[in-house]
């Protein structure tokens, strides 16, 4: 049986599975749209429009005459709103006798439209009574005959709305019975698919793709070895045992190509491993010269050139090396010399600016206890503006007191001057009861003394509110001198109250530059200290640079030593002689370490350097 058809047997089985699963999803579906649209149309539809019908009669009708009855609505909208009701109903019932009806609804539909043709009655003679607008009648009607008419229709459409309910339920139970029997099909079928795909799973894997594999490790195995492994399935009667057999013929014969072509490699590979060994031997003996000069195979003749080309760099390398390493040690010990002198004139700088930021904290806090002296200073300004403040409250209400005083004084001058008026009206009626009791002779002697007395009396009460009045004249007149010295006194209080606010704002503005000032010198004095700190850590820093530039001039030694042991000419015997010449031809020289670096030749004369040495000078 051949690839082909066992691909194509398992495709049919799967998709004859893949069909009926389909197959029962479309009637599983199709059973449930009918059903929800039986449902929709034929009972929830109609129970929406038998609610309709019952709350049109139960509220636009019966609720509108209570309220017109009750006066909560005229009686003409009472008759619109029944009107209204009414026309609802109507339409709301021809919408349900449209539907499908049969059997027990039909009977309670035919019975609905008897007894709504009673309640139709009892609505127009309801409308006729609004129109007229017989309250009386109005309330017989609704008392006595509406329910009796609307009643009836009600119920029988009660009884409709609940057989809706009880045929919709059923029909539901059906659909949902319909759905399960549906849901346990497509359950088999889907377990059909399953267990259909894992067979074609298992056949595809152990005829097609185990075989495949199998060939395709054989073959990688044999790219990694010598060529010699046994193919798998070379009897399978397929597809794959075809390819199997042509494969291992084709293995056959590479093998044999092979062979040969290592044969051949070898021969080549020897002898360019020949040249590489008796260069890399002289390169190791430290001799730069030893490139190669015999005749490459042309997969080869890129490795001798690249060779060859990097060994010319490395001998330019290490003769550029060792000119550089002679201008290096001498500007090394430059840079050591002065490094070490600039490490001095830091460490002289970071003292002196140590020593002024002492001076600087020391002005800082002298200031800041002058702004807290000037701070103070304005806060018992502060304390005395008060106090005068609340003296001259006290002399304003002292005046005010006087001028009370002074008031109350010219009220009891009009009482002494009422006393000294009863006291001369006294005066006059004693000297009448006397002449009276003159008259009386012996019978009226006792009064004539009693007379004399009240007489004396009234005298007297003359003389005191005399004296009283004096007393009081006086008293207002001290009261008057002692009001315009206690309004100088005011006056005074009032001149020293703006002069201790002059004092606060020249205070108070000491105080502000007195801040001002502590927190300039503050900042200053952070500023030196910081650069203090800087100063002292590039001490430090220059003081690694020396040491440095030493180990520098220390490497740069142990560098020229090394690089000269190594032959980059065949004219020297080593690379001193060649260095030394170079040397010469370039005018490098050994100088002392405190000479310019533009002094040197060679790779390290750079025009960098000599600016710096300037710099040095300068510095």
């Amino acid at each position: 049986m051949t690839i082909k058809q066992k691909l194509l047997g398992c495709l049919a089985i799967f998709a004859i599975a893949t069909l009926s699963l389909l197959g029962a999803s479309y009637w599983s579906a199709t059973n449930s749209s009918a059903a929800l649209r039986t449902v929709l149309a034929d009972r929830v539809v109609p129970l929406r429009d038998l609610k309709i019908v019952a709350d049109s009669y139960a509220v636009d009708i019966v609720d509108s005459a209570h309220k017109a009855r009750n006066g909560n609505l005229s009686l003409a909208e009472g008759a619109r709103h029944v009107r209204e009701g009414a026309s609802t109903a109507k339409a709301a019932w021809l919408r349900y006798r449209g539907t499908e009806i049969q059997g027990k609804e039909e009977q309670l539909a035919s019975a609905a439209e008897t007894r709504m043709q009673a309640s139709d009655a009892s609505v127009d003679r309801l409308l006729q009574i609004l129109q007229s607008g017989d309250r009386a009648a109005l309330e017989r009607f609704v008392v006595g005959e509406m329910y009796q008419s609307i009643d009836p229709l009600s119920e029988t459409v009660s009884e409709l709305v609940a057989l809706q309910i009880e045929v919709a339920s059923a029909e539901t139970t059906a659909a949902l019975s319909t759905a399960r029997t549906a849901m346990i099909m497509m359950l088999a079928l889907a377990l059909a698919s399953a267990a259909v795909l894992g067979f074609s799973y298992l056949t595809i894997t152990k005829k097609v793709i185990s075989p495949i594999q199998d060939l395709a490790r054989v073959i990688k195995e044999l790219a990694r070895s010598s060529g010699e492994a046994t193919l798998p399935n070379l009897d399978q009667k397929d597809e794959i045992g075809d390819i199997t057999r042509s494969v291992d013929a084709f293995l056959s014969a590479a093998v044999n190509k092979e062979r040969d072509r290592a044969a051949l490699e070898a021969a080549e590979q020897q002898m360019v491993t020949g040249a590489l060994r008796d260069s890399l031997a002289a390169l190791t003996a430290g001799d730069l010269t030893s490139s190669i000069k015999a005749d490459f195979p042309p997969a080869y003749v890129e490795l001798k050139t690249n060779f060859n080309a990097a060994l010319a760099s490395l001998r330019d390398l290490i003769g550029s090396v060792i000119e550089s390493s002679r201008g290096l040690r001498g500007g090394s010990g430059e840079i050591a010399q002065a490094s070490e002198d600039l490490a001095r004139r830091t460490e002289s700088n970071a003292a002196s600016l140590e020593e002024a930021s002492a001076a600087l904290t020391q002005i800082d806090g002298r200031i800041k206890a002058t702004a807290d002296a000037a701070t103070r200073t304005v806060t018992r300004a502060d304390q005395t503006i008060s106090t005068v403040s609340g003296g001259r409250t006290v002399a304003e209400e002292a005046v005010q007191a006087m001028s009370r005083v002074r008031e109350s004084a010219k009220g009891i001058d009009e009482v002494i001057e009422g006393v000294d008026k009863i006291a001369f009206q006294t005066r006059v009626l004693a000297m009448n009861a006397a002449v009276e009791a003159g008259r009386a002779g012996d019978a009226g002697r006792g009064f004539a003394v009693v007379a004399d007395l009240v007489s004396a009396l009234a005298m007297r009460a003359e003389e005191e509110a005399k004296r009283a009045r004096e007393q009081l004249t006086l008293t207002q007149t001290d009261i008057v001198t002692a009001v315009a010295a206690v309004q100088k006194v005011d006056g005074a209080l009032a001149n020293i109250s703006e002069g201790v606010g002059e004092v606060h704002q020249l205070l108070d503005g000491m105080a502000s530059d007195n801040l001002a000032q502590a927190s300039a010198i503050s900042q200053i004095s952070v500023a030196v200290t910081n650069m203090d700190q800087a100063t002292q850590q590039n001490a430090a820093m220059v003081e690694e640079t020396s040491a440095a530039a030493r180990n520098l001039n220390s490497e740069s030694e142990a560098l020229a030593d090394k690089a000269g042991q190594f032959r980059i000419s065949d004219a020297d015997q080593t690379g001193e002689v060649r260095i030394s010449g170079r040397a010469r031809e370039s005018g490098i020289k050994s100088v002392p370490a405190g000479r310019s670096a533009k002094h040197f030749g060679g790779a390290f004369a750079r025009p960098a350097l000599a600016a710096a040495d300037g710099a040095w000078e300068s510095f």
